[in-house]
């Protein structure tokens, strides 16, 4: 038998926290937000706490993997250094350097950076990156996020969608069944 019982329309649905009207979708704040994570887009260059100079560490001979992502080489995630990372170098390097006191003085406030993330996947795709087997079959860190040790903040410079992926993996004759990025 037919439901024949009236849905409320979307202008009488109550707001959710963060809206500022009713939406069509609870999983998003917004419809733009819901559009964005549809067509897999991503904020290119999100604001961060403090500018990080990739560019000044990289010049220095300072790798990705052995100070600021260090957890990269271990496990899944690449981390993201803390306010103690950085002060393990800079109690005394570079410390008369204004991004080195406003770190400092997070440090003494007990703060610590609120990273906005740059490379990630929605929820909705399933991905789980692991960068360990990547670190140990020697994938440059550059191959998924690009020029990044030439700049000064962290930017999206690659897509890193389904296809480059694959690609990637054909290239090196890397798994390719769905269970390999995907549960």
């Amino acid at each position: 038998m037919l439901d024949t019982t009236p849905q409320p329309s979307a202008s009488s649905t109550p707001a959710l926290p963060g809206q500022s009207s009713g939406v069509f979708t609870t999983a998003r704040a917004s419809v733009g937000e819901a559009l964005s994570d549809f067509v897999g887009s991503h904020e290119k260059t999100p604001e961060q706490p403090v500018e990080f100079p990739h560019n000044v560490h990289f010049g220095k001979k300072i790798g990705c993997t052995e100070y600021c992502h260090e957890s990269v080489t271990t496990g899944p995630v690449a981390g993201l250094p803390s306010v103690r990372t950085c002060m393990v170098c800079h109690n005394a390097i570079a410390v008369d350097r204004a991004r080195i006191k406003q770190i400092t003085a997070m440090r003494d406030r007990g703060e610590d950076f609120v990273w906005r993330r740059v490379f990630d996947y929605t929820p909705q795709a399933h991905v789980k990156f692991n960068h360990a087997p990547h670190i140990r079959a020697n994938v440059n860190c550059t191959t998924c996020h690009g020029p990044i040790h030439e700049g000064t903040v962290a930017s999206r410079n690659v897509d890193l969608n389904m296809g480059f992926c694959v690609n990637c993996h054909n290239e090196r004759k890397a798994p390719v069944d769905c269970l390999t990025c995907h549960f």
